[in-house]
């Protein structure tokens, strides 16, 4: 007979070993399972290599058993939006080679100079949002320890406003980064302090014999966002960094920019002087105005054209007054070609198309956002690069049916965006079954013609569905009954967008929280983002299906502003790792930020890992919402 061993007999180490393989997330799911693993777990913290978390923003109370003295941590990555100066010592280890502190809004520029001295073998660093709350102090001194100390840094992102700095002293400063920084990214600061610090001289004062030693040398990959992209900058960059294989410059301007602080034909000429250049970003948002590259017209790409023959990637936003002619010069000049963006293409057109597949390109990853002129026309010609793996058509508001035809012979496909576009129920179904059993994310955001019968048409199939991100947002005609045939599917989303539905209620909510994904492996919705913002049905009665154990994985969830605040209150403290958005703002990352390839996540964690977080804390307070439900407040 086999006789049956208990776990509690197998040997720690092996156990150890196990456990070591896996992430932090399955690490704290598996304690949760029995004692033996529980004591395992609480030891091999003490010579894990790697600590990834970033699902959950941790206190430090909560993080402090998970990150004991050890000598062996090479990388930590931690959501510290709830976390402030007196977690530094908690999350900086001499060992670490790479460090990511997310949303660092509560921490000042200790942070910064601290990891200066206590991190010295730091390879890669990313800061989020350091000192953003009011009150948190950061000098320039901080950043002189932080790059004094990190002297084998190799890749550095600061995203945060850097014209914190005193910016007199920027440039001395940048003298002591590590000659080994190859990658750098900074989330805001001026064209003019970029301007002077890859300048040739330190500052007027310095006599005409003085030379400045090379700032910033090695720098292959270099990201900013500005307050405007101008010759000077595009110049001063152009010639100053030798080895630059990746530039990314985007602006937000809050007033139109003058002609010497704007990027003009001139500026594009300069670009790529030393030839080594593969990927070009050259972005003007309009976040704050509705502004353009209004100085820059197809003489600009032209020259450009001319040293860009190597150009692997590009992306172009708001150059308004490039026509075809421009853009088609890229398309045959950039043999290598394989990812192209345009956005606000305002002169775009299907011409620009019309012959693609007489050149050589392999394009993967196309985007044209906000080009208005596009049609069906231009889809079908796209549709002749078989390995297409990102579209991202949204706002492009002449394309139908004809163009969802031409995309359903694309068998790579993983990112879809046809938000706005004049799509109908009997279209979607050109997708099925070739696309949408390959597609990770789709978007039909604002597809006015679409009803319930658009869930049929995509997936009224049998098969096995890749599908993790879906946005069905601001669709006037999509009701409950839509939502219970996508629950009946068993698609195991991960996200799930329906904003600005007036027909979705509390029916929805009811057949998400109970539809079966998996029978072999689990019960109950694989939801971690839901997002029901203004949708007119949803009454307080919906929150009993919000709580636990129902949508065990939700992490993220908006709701409309009319719902009760008790009850908001009563679910935040039901589910505290729940981030719960009543203001209308979008959850998430932007699939259109992120079209990379950075679509292959595993979304199998399950969420024994806050129970194990959470051990030993009131698990839930029901009482409070059922109080609640009497509570006519609104959300404001």
């Amino acid at each position: 007979m086999t006789s049956v061993v208990n776990l509690d007999q197998l040997p720690s180490a092996l156990l150890a070993t196990i456990l070591t393989k896996l992430d932090i997330v399955s690490i704290c799911s598996v304690a949760s399972t029995c004692s033996a693993f529980n004591s395992c777990a609480s030891q091999i913290f003490s010579f894990l290599h790697s600590f990834h978390l970033l699902d959950i923003a941790p206190t430090a109370d909560l993080l402090r058993p998970l990150l004991p003295p050890n000598p062996f941590l090479r990388s930590l990555k931690v959501d510290c939006g709830k976390l402030d100066d007196s977690a530094i010592s908690l999350l900086l280890k001499p060992s670490l080679h790479e460090l990511c502190l997310h949303n660092c809004a509560d921490f000042s520029g200790k942070l910064l100079s601290d990891i200066g001295s206590q991190c010295k073998d730091l390879r890669s660093l990313y800061l989020g949002s350091v000192a953003e709350k009011r009150g948190r102090a950061i000098h320039i001194s901080d950043l002189e320890e932080l790059l004094g100390g990190c002297s084998q840094l190799e890749a550095l992102v600061l995203m945060f406003d850097a014209s914190l700095f005193l910016r007199h002293n920027f440039a001395r400063v940048w003298l002591l980064a590590s000659e080994k920084l190859t990658s750098l990214e900074i989330g805001y600061i001026s064209s003019v302090t970029v301007t002077e610090l890859l300048s040739p001289n330190l500052g007027s004062h310095q006599s005409l014999n003085h030379v400045q030693p090379c700032i910033l040398p090695r720098i292959q990959k270099l990201s900013l966002s500005v307050d405007y992209i101008t010759d000077a900058m595009v110049g001063t960059i152009s010639k100053g960094l030798t080895l630059l294989a990746h530039l990314d410059l985007r602006d937000a301007p809050l007033i139109e920019p003058r002609i010497t602080f704007d990027l003009t034909n001139s500026g594009l000429q300069q670009i790529n002087q030393h030839g080594r250049l593969k990927h070009l970003s050259l972005i003007r948002s309009q976040e704050f105005l509705n502004t353009y590259f209004r100085r820059v017209n197809d003489l600009g790409l032209l020259l450009m054209a001319d040293k860009c023959t190597n150009m692997e990637s590009i992306c172009l936003g708001g150059f308004c007054r490039v026509t075809d002619t421009g853009f088609k010069t890229i398309l045959h000049s950039c043999s290598r070609l394989y990812k192209l963006r345009v956005s606000h293409g305002t002169q775009l057109t299907d011409l620009v198309f019309h012959d693609i597949s007489a050149t050589s390109l392999s394009l993967t990853h196309v985007s044209l956002r906000w080009c208005n002129l596009l049609t069906n026309h231009a889809v079908l010609s796209l549709a002749s690069n078989k390995d297409l793996k990102v579209l991202d058509l949204r706002d492009c508001r002449n394309l139908g049916d004809e163009a969802l035809r031409a995309i359903g012979t694309l068998p790579g496909l993983k990112i879809l965006l046809l938000d706005g576009s004049d799509v109908s129920d009997a279209g979607l179904s050109y997708l099925r079954p070739q696309v949408i059993n390959s597609l990770f994310a789709l978007s039909l955001r604002g597809c006015k013609r679409l009803t319930d019968k658009c869930v049929s048409a995509l997936f009224d199939s049998s098969g096995t569905f890749e599908l993790r991100e879906l946005d069905l947002s601001n669709l006037p005609n999509l009701s409950d009954n839509g939502v219970l045939q996508l629950a009946k599917s068993r698609i195991p989303l991960s996200e799930l967008r329906m904003r600005q539905c007036p027909l979705i209620g509390d029916t929805s909510i009811m057949a998400l929280a109970s539809m079966m994904v998996d029978e072999s492996r689990w019960h109950g919705s694989s939801l971690r983002l839901l997002d029901l913002y203004n949708c007119g049905g949803i009454t307080p009665l919906a929150f009993r299906w919000l709580k636990k154990p129902y949508f065990p994985r939700l992490r993220w969830l908006g709701v409309t502003g009319s719902v009760n605040r008790d009850m908001v209150d009563a679910l935040a403290r039901n589910r505290p790792f729940l981030h719960v958005a009543c203001h209308g703002e979008e959850l998430g990352a932007d699939p259109y930020e992120r079209s990379d390839g950075l679509y292959m996540h595993d979304y199998d964690d399950v969420d024994e890992f806050e129970q194990w977080l959470l051990e030993g804390e009131a698990d839930s307070d029901d009482e409070e919402m059922g109080d609640a439900e009497n509570n006519e407040d609104p959300v404001e």
